[in-house]
């Protein structure tokens, strides 16, 4: 409990409590950043040694240590690096650097790429005047630079792609970025390859968003596929550097279907990509020539009655072509190998366990939680660093593994855990926070051992009178574990009675409750705890972290099983015999919007008032991407669409309800939001509805804090 007294004795033993700082809600919003527990800076490890180094507090210089000496030297500063960049491409700071070699940095800060030897202090001036460049890829050894222009793809100046229709666009992310999709530009190991992801949107809907900045007003057209309506057609270019053709793969079903996960093989003679058919049901793992574009094999099928969604590229181990891929196909998350070389291999899983996996795939994890991601593999010992939840759902862990799937956990703490490995494997890295710990950073031998503490933060809402958080579970009605964040006063008295903000984002991708510093709460919420007010978050069935069976319980009907497990949150509320289960409000945005409105509509006389930001309020009107994931195309799921159509329920709605939303929301478009308040109105129900101009799906920057002034004030008011 963060609770401090400072005893100051004075004759006697007189002692008073220190008085602690207070914060205005808007405080509580702009101050997020500056009350979070503190970090260090810039950790990198030197290529290829155990050395290390942090960047100074300003920025402005890169320390470097060493374990012989424990000494700190500057390895560099900006001083030293801007006297030799030229007018207009000075840097402001040395963040985003990395180590190239053992003496020498690479800083690309997306106006200026350089590198810089920090003995003989030399610059190498790569690339600068990028203001217009986006999507930036730059290639170390080959120091080749890709980036997009508008819609085209350029490499050191060229044009790769000369598409004059603006619906043709390449070399940006595709399907909206979703199946891990975060970029659109690939290159080869040693640079002789560009890849790039194209996508055709002629017949996607042009979508209207409005310009008030310009008078009279102006269009902002973007391209919105509406599920069930006509998506994006995808291609992926490969570019030979040597002989300036592209081929293109397209694909293999329909036209429509999804091209994700690309991956070079490390001999430059393969691509691996991920095609998914638009149903996102079943999933081919294809590899193909990258000279001719040509398909060589199908190394790995998987069909799901619900969704099969693949969020990882394959992970090569070192020279060879054999790779780790990632599969919830057993229910969990796990990693296994991949014999690339093996011919015939294809694996079929149709829902359904294999007993005995094919020749050349074995299960290198076998995990009954959730890995989450690859972090780093030791070529030399064939050992896979990784991290995963561990027992515990709330925790990030890291593990390590050989390939024979001898499997042993790292972190020696509970919590969320940051990691690094050595170049030379003989270190780690490793920073954490749990509920208790705000920040803790060490660094160990691969080992065990611990060879250095780099920091360790204090409470940095110490000094400040500020709610709490605890974390707690309780069970669904299938016997699944839900876990809560309960946020409760500093001054908590289990013998008042307090109302409550259930907090509710509840959607795929996500989990709110984490073992985190401060459980991985807001600072409003420690704010609104202090005034008197309980803030309880659960994370239901379908939100992430805890295998498939937990999440897929969503399918077809967005809304139905996330209620339940809130309601079930809200009957275990009111059993603490501190908690007013007369006095409760609800509060959400994107998801969590759609949540709090359904709450308020679908289960009346549940809350007093609600505050939903940029919500779903129907979902034939979102993305083809996530929303046929979760629902299929309306033809296929009618009931389901008009189950969680909120505009059904309009006139059942009890209480004061809040509808938030930007207007130029490119995520979830204003129309949601929009077709709400018609039926309100048609149906005689007073409503509030506050709109953020210019703003996005995010309300962002100093707005911030006037959007959640007027969300708290509105709970307080409404639920006093």
């Amino acid at each position: 409990m963060r609770i401090v007294t400072l005893l100051l004795l004075f004759s006697g033993s007189w002692a008073i409590t220190a008085q602690k700082k207070t914060l205005t809600v808007n405080e509580s919003v702009l101050k997020q950043r500056a009350l979070s527990p503190q970090r260090t800076v810039g950790f990198s490890w030197v290529k290829n040694t155990s050395e290390f180094t942090l960047l100074s507090s300003d920025y402005k210089s890169i320390l470097r240590y060493t374990f012989k000496d424990q000494e700190e030297r500057v390895a560099c500063t900006i001083d030293e690096v801007n006297k030799q960049l030229p007018d207009g491409a000075k840097i402001q700071n040395l963040y985003g650097y990395e180590w190239i070699a053992k003496d020498e940095i690479l800083v690309n800060n997306g106006s200026v790429i350089f590198t810089f030897n920090v003995i003989t202090k030399s610059l190498s001036l790569k690339h600068h005047g990028m203001e217009n460049w986006e999507n930036v890829n730059y290639h170390t050894a080959s120091g080749k630079c890709a980036y997009t222009l508008e819609n085209n793809v350029y490499m050191n100046g060229k044009a790769i792609t000369k598409n004059t229709d603006k619906n043709i666009v390449s070399g940006q992310s595709i399907a909206r970025n979703e199946f891990g999709i975060e970029k659109g530009l690939f290159w080869s190991d040693k640079g002789n390859f560009l890849a790039f992801y194209q996508k055709d949107e002629s017949e996607v809907a042009d979508y209207p968003l409005l310009d008030i900045n310009t008078t009279p007003g102006s269009l902002i057209s973007i391209k919105y596929p509406m599920a069930g309506q006509k998506s994006e057609k995808p291609r992926v270019g490969i570019y030979n550097c040597k002989t300036k053709k592209t081929v293109f793969i397209k694909p293999s079903g329909n036209a429509d279907d999804y091209l994700t996960n690309f991956a070079f093989t490390p001999d430059e003679k393969y691509c691996l990509i991920a095609e998914v058919n638009r149903g996102q049901n079943e999933l081919w793992l294809n590899v193909f020539d990258v000279k001719t574009g040509k398909k060589v094999k199908t190394l790995w099928h998987e069909k799901s009655q619900q969704w099969v969604e693949p969020e990882h590229p394959a992970y090569f181990m070192g020279e060879g072509n054999d790779f780790l891929w990632m599969s919830e196909k057993d229910g969990f998350m796990n990693l296994y190998l991949v014999d690339f070389e093996q011919q015939g291999i294809k694996v079929d899983f149709e829902g359904k366990k294999l007993d005995v996996l094919p020749t050349g795939v074995r299960p290198v994890t076998q995990h009954a939680f959730v890995v989450k991601d690859i972090l780093e593999v030791d070529a030399s010992k064939k050992l896979i660093y990784y991290t995963a939840t561990g027992e515990n759902p709330c925790n990030t862990m890291v593990y390590v593994t050989d390939l024979q799937g001898n499997t042993k956990v790292v972190s020696k703490n509970d919590g969320v855990h940051r990691f690094d490995l050595s170049d030379d494997g003989l270190y780690y890295y490793d920073g954490y926070s749990s509920l208790l710990i705000p920040n803790h950073e060490m660094i160990y031998t691969t080992n065990g051992k611990m060879a250095k503490l780099i920091k360790e933060s204090s409470d940095p809402m110490a000094d400040y009178a500020l709610g709490i958080a605890e974390i707690g579970s309780i069970k669904a009605k299938d016997g699944s574990d839900l876990y809560y964040r309960l946020v409760k006063p500093s001054n908590f008295d289990q013998n008042k009675k307090y109302p409550v903000l259930v907090y509710v984002y509840g959607g795929p991708h996500a989990q709110m409750v984490t073992n985190s510093f401060n459980a991985g709460a807001n600072l409003w919420m420690n704010w609104l705890a202090e005034q008197g007010y309980l803030v309880f978050t659960l994370d239901n069935r379908g939100s992430a972290e805890r295998g498939f069976a937990f999440e897929s319980q969503i399918h077809r009907r967005l809304g139905d099983i996330e209620m339940e497990d809130q309601l079930i949150g809200v009957e275990f509320l009111k059993s603490l015999p501190y908690v007013d289960g007369k006095r409760l409000a609800v509060h959400g945005w994107s998801f969590g919007g759609f949540m709090t409105t359904s709450l308020m509509l679908r289960h009346p006389g549940v809350f007093n008032a609600g505050v939903a930001g940029g919500p779903v309020t129907d979902w034939k009107y979102y993305e083809v991407m996530y929303g046929e994931r979760y629902m299929d195309r309306p033809a296929e799921n009618p009931d389901g669409y008009a189950k969680n159509a909120l505009t059904n329920y309009t006139k059942d709605l009890q209480g004061k309800l809040l509808l938030i939303h930007g207007t130029v929301d490119d995520v979830v478009v204003l129309q949601h939001t929009y077709s709400l308040i018609k039926k309100f109105v048609e149906d005689g129900k007073q409503i509030d509805f506050l709109a953020y101009p210019m703003h996005k799906h995010n309300v962002v920057g100093k707005d911030r804090a006037h959007l959640m002034e007027k969300v708290l004030t509105y709970i307080l008011e409404n639920n006093p």
